[in-house]
């Protein structure tokens, strides 16, 4: 029988997406068809592991039962996708459909508690009144019951494909959602690229404290190359939240610990009082985030702030120093930042010279603008380290190496493995890359604007005055001919 491959997942569930396309926008949608597809990954897993206890014990239902308690979750008959496709007639839908969620993350407290709260099938301000929602929602129901649409592990072209359509569709959602959208989702070749710059190990505890729907932390666990490795993150928006649970479960990570709440005033990740400390830190946090909490954290409890508080206005050195807090005495960490944290002066300038005279900044990597959803700005990432031993700090200016689409840059595998290889060789390029020294660093008042340290300037060609003087002669002699044969042409036509 024909495996179940990653074009055949994508195709059928971004065709689900027309079941909801005129009647909301895909911000809206995007939590039902993401649903969806999870419920009927959950079904069709329970009911390959059930088919193969009831071959292995036949009719001994008391040992099924044991077993089945063993797997990562639990399913209930009346809250499978096929249970809910028997009731596609039914005059109350919405409500069946809601009630096998609820079941569900009753079932599975520990792992999905609130994994559906920000998702209504019975809303009907979204789906609209009950003749129209039963509809849409049939529709749905029997776009996922496509026979091709075979989700049981056995069946699937890879470990990864589930997951990896879950990306698909929400990277889909964040390109439709434009700036909203990049609220969620971190594009699939900077979360590689951040994640490959991090170098997550074997044993490694991962943290993004503003994980979106989890990308970066998903990328950066592929790294370790086993199941060694411990996830944490945290996020303020309770929709994003529940998408990221989600997407560890399907890319089979199901003990990540992922958070509810907005990290800088209420981190939700602490030990005995004290923040936790992890291994490696990722973060694409929002750009300079307004009102993100200074008058209530002027005197932080968990002493985040010690190189200075970041104006009101402006959250990227919040972020920056609760991620710092967060490292273990050895960690690494790498975060997504405007370009203005490098060179803005005050507040930011002044922490800026505390992490660097503190021997903590290893990296600035300058990125091409129009990469990221919702906004056109370059953007750049810093590395951190605990444990530098160099006083250095290298600069790459890989800002004009991209692939140019209609609507978005991208970075390609070659413009990702020339950055990683001049990282991890520390080397100088010229117009590309440079080391920059502590004392140089100090003689430009710490300001880390990449052109100051990476000279990108092309001398033009010098001009051949006289060849210039003697091509434009030749033109306007051109330009007599046209214009006496257009003259003749007129007359000719009696104008």
């Amino acid at each position: 029988m024909q495996k179940t491959t990653q074009e055949t997942i994508n195709n059928i569930a971004w065709r689900a997406c027309d079941t909801f396309r005129g009647t909301m926008h895909s911000s809206d949608y995007k939590d039902y068809v993401l649903t969806m597809l999870f419920v009927k990954y959950l079904s069709d897993f329970y009911r390959e592991k059930v088919e193969a206890l009831q071959e292995k014990y036949g009719d001994n239902q008391e040992r099924i039962e044991r077993s089945l308690k063993r797997e990562k979750f639990v399913l209930d008959e009346s809250c499978t996708f096929e249970y809910i496709l028997e009731h596609k007639e039914s005059n109350e839908l919405g409500e069946v459909i809601n009630k096998a969620l609820e079941r569900i993350e009753e079932d599975n407290r520990e792992k999905l508690e609130g994994i559906f709260r920000n998702v209504d099938f019975n809303s009907e301000v979204k789906l609209g009144r009950t003749k129209e929602r039963n509809s849409i929602l049939k529709h749905l129901l029997e776009d996922f019951a496509d026979e091709r649409l075979d989700l049981r592990p056995s069946m699937l072209e890879g470990n990864d494909v589930i997951g990896d359509a879950y990306e698909y569709l929400i990277a889909h959602f964040a390109s439709d959602a434009g700036k909203k959208g990049g609220e969620f989702f971190t594009p699939s070749a900077v979360s590689t690229l951040l994640s490959k710059l991090v170098e997550a190990k074997e044993g490694d505890r991962i943290y993004d404290p503003t994980c979106g729907s989890g990308s970066l932390l998903i990328k950066a666990s592929k790294e370790v190359g086993n199941d060694n490795f411990a996830i944490y993150g945290q996020e303020k928006n309770g929709e994003t939240q529940a998408l990221t649970k989600m997407n560890m479960f399907l890319h089979e990570i199901n003990d990540a610990k992922i958070e509810w709440g907005d990290t800088l005033r209420n981190p939700l990740h602490v030990e005995n009082d004290h923040l936790m400390k992890f291994d490696v830190v990722v973060a694409n946090p929002p750009f300079s985030l307004d009102k993100w909490g200074a008058d209530e954290l002027a005197d932080d409890h968990y002493k985040r702030f010690e190189f200075g508080l970041p104006p009101k206005s402006k959250g990227d050195y919040a972020f920056v120093q609760h991620m710092l807090a967060s490292l273990n005495e050895n960690g690494r960490m790498g975060v997504v930042l405007p370009h203005g944290v490098l060179f803005r002066g005050a507040s930011e300038g002044r922490i800026r010279t505390q992490i660097i005279e503190h021997n903590l900044l290893d990296a600035v990597i300058g990125l091409p603008a129009n990469l990221f959803f919702g906004t056109g700005i370059p953007a750049t990432i810093l590395i951190f380290k605990k444990a530098r031993t160099n006083r250095d700090v290298f600069f790459i200016d890989a800002s004009r190496e991209f692939d140019k689409a209609k609507n978005q840059n991208t970075l390609s595998p070659e413009h990702m493995a020339k950055i990683l290889e001049t990282y991890r060789a520390r080397k100088e390029i010229e117009k590309y890359a440079h080391v920059a020294t502590l004392e140089e660093i100090q003689e430009n008042d710490y300001n880390l604007n990449i052109p100051r340290y990476v000279d990108t300037f092309e001398e033009e060609e010098p001009v051949d005055i006289e060849a210039t003087k003697a091509n434009i002669a030749k033109i306007e002699g051109e330009l007599v001919e046209v214009k006496k044969q257009m003259q003749r042409y007129l007359e000719e036509l009696g104008l």
